[in-house]
């Protein structure tokens, strides 16, 4: 297989880095840690000061100390990977022909979301943009970035599941909206649109054992109902209305009865799933 002809940074589930064959290219673990941190900090910043990333990458260090260490990582890494990082002025920047794969998935999620996008030219994100950011990793740069794509993501793979749904593609909006449970399990908005996708494709009973299994979670985890909305979208089910009916009533909440959404989709005509998270 050819092997890809630009520099590819990988940040999603581990530090990675291929030169695309070149002869000085290292494996990444040969690369030093402070230099692993430099190139995650540029990836992830697109255009950052040197004087910003001094600060970010020691904090704590005396100033000149600080920008010395900087210094010898830029040094470090251009031996390493010539021409990776440039310079313009006081700032520094990926070159544009590097690959990021967060960048990747920050595309995706744009793509997907986007509101002139058909259901056509959606799809699943590639398994290797389903990881999660530099795990054990614990600068406080590092951990508000994770969070930040895990939102991104998961908002982008509830958007994919409604519209696979309404375009009948039941079994890849399934997986769609299953990932984005997985990245938020205690996430409503997910499970909501399991529990739709299901009923868009007739299957009762597997909406109510998703229902079942989240409610289930929630109670557990902390000690609290799903909300009426979700509820209400297999209220139907004599079963489920049962349980409701032996809960406490929010106040301003409907009266136990039919869902107000009688399907998980609306008509076709309308293209959009009916239980959309808001």
């Amino acid at each position: 297989m050819e092997r890809p002809s630009r520099p590819h940074v990988t940040l999603l589930d581990g530090f990675g880095l291929d030169l695309s064959g070149s002869a000085r290219g290292p494996a990444p673990d040969d690369l030093p840690r402070a230099v692993q941190r430099l190139l995650a900090h540029l990836c992830l910043q697109r255009r950052a000061t040197r004087a910003a990333t001094a600060v970010r990458l020691w904090p704590g260090a005396p100033e000149d100390h600080a920008h010395g260490s900087l210094r010898s990582a830029l040094w470090r890494l251009n031996r390493a990977a010539p021409g990776l990082v440039e310079g313009t002025g006081g700032s520094l920047h990926l070159t544009a022909a590097a690959r990021v794969d967060v960048h990747d998935l920050e595309a995706w999620a744009r793509r997907s979301t986007a509101p002139g996008t058909r259901a056509g030219d959606v799809g699943l994100p590639e398994p290797v943009l389903l990881g999660d950011l530099l795990p054990g990793w614990y600068d406080d740069w590092v951990l508000l970035e994770r969070e930040r794509l895990r939102q991104v993501r998961v908002r982008a793979l509830e958007a994919v599941a409604v519209r696979l749904a309404c375009a009948g593609r039941h079994g890849e909006a399934l997986q769609a909206a299953h990932a984005a449970v997985r990245d938020e399990p205690l996430r409503e908005s997910a499970h909501r649109v399991v529990v739709g996708v299901h009923l868009a494709e007739g299957n009762v009973a597997e909406a109510v054992r998703a229902y079942e299994l989240f409610r289930a979670m929630l109670a557990d985890e902390l000690d609290v109902a799903p909300s009426e909305q979700l509820t209400g979208l297999v209220r139907h089910v004599p079963r489920v209305r049962r349980i409701a009916c032996t809960a406490p009533e929010r106040a301003g909440a409907p009266r136990p009865g039919r869902a107000p959404l009688a399907s998980a989709v609306r008509p076709p005509e309308r293209r959009s799933l009916s239980l959309t998270s808001r």
